[in-house]
């Protein structure tokens, strides 16, 4: 007897727990699209370069498209549908809306969800490759506009809305600061 190419797995995604039976080979990002109808995760290059699939596994950022949907079993899944709090939009897609951080909009839930990482990241203290002190005891380091470019870099936008993404990333990051 051949063994089973299928699974049932439990998705704990967007504070929900979520069952379903998914061959081995599914992504994640084919999961949620397909099978739990959360499209708002957008399926880009299918190859992990573009960072239009991108969601929160554990708080840390993913590109779902190469994430096997079981291996993501038991981890806190947050995809876009998961970032607002009810009506209240998280002052990150605020941002992107206040500041036009989009314009065809088919990056921007990738786009928001890394956003929310490198707030997250720069806050902890994580340099980046544009960070000029990665000394710990340098402190964080300031969230210039290059260190968000460099860090949203696996995030790419097609219609090169990247002046209006940074800005919005940085407005975020200040009222992340100021809510502290």
């Amino acid at each position: 007897m051949a063994p089973s190419t299928t699974s049932a797995l439990t998705l704990h995604v967007n504070g929900e727990k979520r069952t379903l039976s998914v061959d081995h080979r599914t992504t994640l990002l084919d999961a949620l699209r397909e099978r739990l109808d959360l499209t708002g995760t957008k399926k880009g290059c299918d190859q992990g370069q573009c960072g239009a699939c991108t969601v929160l596994i554990d708080g840390r950022r993913a590109v779902s498209c190469l994430q096997l949907a079981v291996a993501a079993e038991g981890r806190e899944i947050t995809t876009i549908e998961g970032v607002a709090d009810g009506d209240r939009l998280h002052p990150v897609q605020q941002a992107f809306l206040d500041l036009d951080g989009f314009q065809c909009g088919y990056c921007t839930p990738g786009q928001i969800c890394s956003a929310l990482a490198v707030i997250e990241e720069h806050a902890a203290g994580w340099p980046s490759a544009a960070t000029d002190d990665v000394r710990p005891e340098a402190g964080v380091p300031e969230l210039t506009a290059e260190e968000i470019r460099e860090r949203m870099s696996g995030n790419l936008c097609r219609c090169g809305a990247y002046v209006s993404i940074v800005r919005a990333v940085a407005k975020a990051a200040r009222a992340e600061e100021e809510a502290v």
